[in-house]
């Protein structure tokens, strides 16, 4: 598949030490048009060529879309696994706003590998876990974005327990493990201080009832119970919108990393969320 493809690195010097790198796949120009753009928003302990992201991408602009992937500046991802966890324990979803915002900024200046073909008045993002509820916030706020489609999506913005909090509150640092990388990574209490600052802003189940643009959520039902309550709460809040279940599957639809392939349950997410593009996002 790859070879059909024409694929172009970028990275963002966003100052302070902090940079957002990138890629554009798209198929060759081959005069039939514009190229709808799907940006994709990875999720939480993730980066953009975590597992399935690759194969995804690939996919997408096989079926005519302009596809950006990309890494989060604070994500802990520099040039290897997890080799930044300076920044990512000062990640906040502010932070990962201003980059999306900065994204959006070069995509809409052109600045993007083979601008050429991308379709600015179509424009998706397509957030997987943490980054589908990047992708509500920024769609709430942005107009540019013409639909969303969620994978596994968060509805709630506060991602840990109340021993977690404690945590911070009394040390000013906490940890996550990586159970496939066997970091423990820290997250300090600025993620907190950003939440308190924006609690309505961040308030994803009311920014989706009332998101006038076409939403598609998709959730494994086989995910985490705190994710099956957030897609029942979504549900519930905005029944003009549009939600799927993938079924005998869990959070990464039976893929891991280093990628080893798809599984059934990947491709019925892909193909759910394509024709849900093609049929909404003109």
């Amino acid at each position: 598949m790859e070879e059909n493809l024409r694929t172009g690195a970028f990275a963002h010097d966003l100052g302070e030490g902090l940079w957002s790198r990138g890629e554009v796949k798209t198929k060759p120009e081959n005069g039939t048009g514009l190229r709808p753009v799907v940006i994709f928003v990875h999720g939480f302990k993730s980066f953009m060529d975590w597992g399935f992201y690759s194969y995804v991408t690939d996919v997408f602009a096989e079926k005519g879309f302009y596809t950006v992937r990309f890494n989060f500046s604070c994500n802990g991802v520099g040039e290897t696994d997890f080799d930044e966890l300076d920044k990512f324990a000062v990640n906040t979803y502010s932070r990962e706003q201003e980059d999306l915002a900065v994204l959006l900024e070069r995509l809409l200046k052109r600045e993007l590998p083979f601008a050429e073909q991308a379709d600015l008045n179509r424009i998706a993002l397509l957030g997987h876990s943490r980054g589908g509820g990047n992708s509500l916030i920024f769609a709430g706020e942005h107009p540019e974005i013409g639909s969303v489609v969620t994978w596994n999506g968060i509805a709630y913005a506060d991602l840990f327990d109340d021993a977690f909090k404690a945590e911070i509150a009394e040390r000013g640092v906490a940890y996550v493990p990586n159970a496939r990388t066997k970091q423990l990574m820290p997250i300090r209490s600025v993620f907190y201080e950003d939440l308190r600052r924006n609690e309505e802003r961040f308030d994803m189940v009311r920014i989706l009832s009332g998101l006038g643009i076409p939403v598609l959520s998709v959730q494994a039902d086989q995910d985490s119970e705190r994710l099956q309550k957030g897609f029942a709460a979504l549900r519930a809040a905005a029944p003009h919108q549009h939600f799927a279940t993938i079924r005998g599957t869990g959070h990464t639809f039976g893929t891991v990393h280093p990628f080893a392939g798809t599984t059934p349950q990947l491709e019925e997410a892909i193909g759910t969320s394509i024709r849900f593009l093609e049929r909404h996002l003109d």
